[in-house]
């Protein structure tokens, strides 16, 4: 009997949607200068103003709204007209442009480092560069915090060294597993800044102090700290007052910084090596210069304005205070996420789609494997742009979802 190809898929979809777990693509577009107001378009509906269902995005990574900003919309604007869309080729072969030149230069000034890389996306720099310093340091053992992003997990993975998984930011259970290792072995530390889906903050300076103790590199991720912690907006390190004890930092262009793409920044001989070694660098065809050029907009005036920072620092405040106040289940978060527990995949998912449909609220449910099973949760993420009237309207519409759902509320 010859293999069933089709009923395989149909099984693994079928398995998904009993769980709950089924991810559904909003079809959403956001109106320039009204951020977060979007419009829903929807199956079966015409829409002749082409606007869509008016709706609030909560859950967006565009952070600082940097995404909307007039000085990088007319970056973008004279980049496109000055050398048209794409890159043309790979780093090697004609993807090269002044653009990508000036933007690296930035990005390592901002981290204080001597050099850094572009990649086309955060996921594609920590799969790379793990991956390939595997392959560049024989022998080498990773040290990897139980909650790093699936992109790290993922370059741990493809490097094939021996991994050890610490407790989530504990520092005592690292110096355990480390100081149970070959000395001479070579190490990594593989860590992020912010953590995104609870919203912790990582040990920096601890850490350091174990790398320097046990002769260890130390890698972070830093993809939900640019833009929007430490001097500049260099990240949680260099707010920690440790940037210059990370010896590679990794970061996105695609959240706070409001464009896409990824980097990484170090030393000139280790982003030297990952240049020259790393396949997802190499076979990758570069961002477009226009990216580049929206980017580079961005970082600089993130680098002059803290503006945007105290803002959205103000605004997750409020909502996880204003969260509190209704007795919802937010949980505890020193950073500018905002995590609201449910805690099943099914019911995370009818809560979503309840804000959507009855309330015009987007923000998407959060589940396995992105969170552990019986951790699911919203996630939310207040910027610059949401206003005191638009959190009255969401906490409103949680309270009367969560009624008519029948979830426990804080104690």
């Amino acid at each position: 009997m010859a293999f069933s190809y089709s009923s395989k898929f149909q099984d693994a979809l079928a398995a998904l949607k009993h769980e709950g777990r089924y991810r559904v693509f909003a079809d959403i577009l956001r109106e320039r200068g009204a951020y977060p107001k979007a419009g829903l378009f929807e199956s079966g509906v015409s829409y002749t103003d082409n606007k869509g269902r008016p709706i609030t995005v909560w859950c967006s990574n565009d952070y600082l709204n940097m995404g909307q900003h007039p000085k990088v919309l007319a970056a973008m604007h004279e980049a496109i007209e000055a050398v048209g869309a794409g890159s043309g080729g790979t780093r090697n072969i004609s993807g090269t442009s002044h653009y990508h030149v000036e933007l690296e230069r930035e990005l390592a000034d901002l981290h204080g480092k001597e050099a850094a890389l572009l990649f086309t996306s955060g996921f594609v720099s920590n799969d790379a560069t793990l991956s390939t310093l595997a392959k560049l340091l024989p022998g080498l053992i990773v040290f990897s915090d139980e909650l790093n992003h699936a992109s790290m997990i993922e370059g741990i993975r493809h490097g094939g060294v021996a991994k050890y998984v610490f407790r989530h930011n504990d520092t005592k259970h690292l110096e355990e597993l480390l100081a149970a290792t070959n000395p001479a072995a070579p190490k990594l530390i593989a860590f992020e800044s912010v953590y995104s889906m609870e919203g912790e903050f990582s040990p920096t300076s601890a850490i350091c102090d174990l790398a320097e103790k046990y002769n260890a590199l130390t890698y972070i991720d830093e993809v939900h700290g640019v833009g929007l912690y430490g001097p500049r907006g260099a990240g949680v390190a260099a707010r920690d007052g440790s940037m210059h004890r990370i010896d590679i930092v990794e970061g996105t262009l695609a959240k706070a910084f409001g464009v896409m793409g990824g980097y990484i920044a170090g030393s000139a001989q280790l982003v030297d090596c990952i240049r020259s070694f790393a396949p997802g660098f190499i076979f990758t065809t570069s961002i477009a210069p226009v990216i580049a050029a929206g980017t580079l907009a961005s970082i600089r005036h993130l680098k002059e304005s803290d503006v945007e920072r105290q803002q959205i620092a103000e605004r997750a405040a409020k909502l996880k205070q204003m969260m509190a106040d209704a007795n919802l289940p937010v949980m505890d978060s020193p950073s500018h996420i905002v995590p609201l527990l449910v805690g099943n995949a099914a019911l995370c998912k009818s809560v979503s789609d309840a804000l959507l449909n009855d309330h015009g609220i987007y923000v998407q449910p959060i589940n396995y494997p992105t969170v552990p099973r019986g951790t699911e949760r919203l996630r939310f993420t207040p910027s610059p742009a949401h206003t005191d009237k638009m959190m009255e309207d969401l906490v409103t519409a949680l309270n009367l979802v969560w009624d008519t759902h029948e979830i426990v509320r804080a104690a």
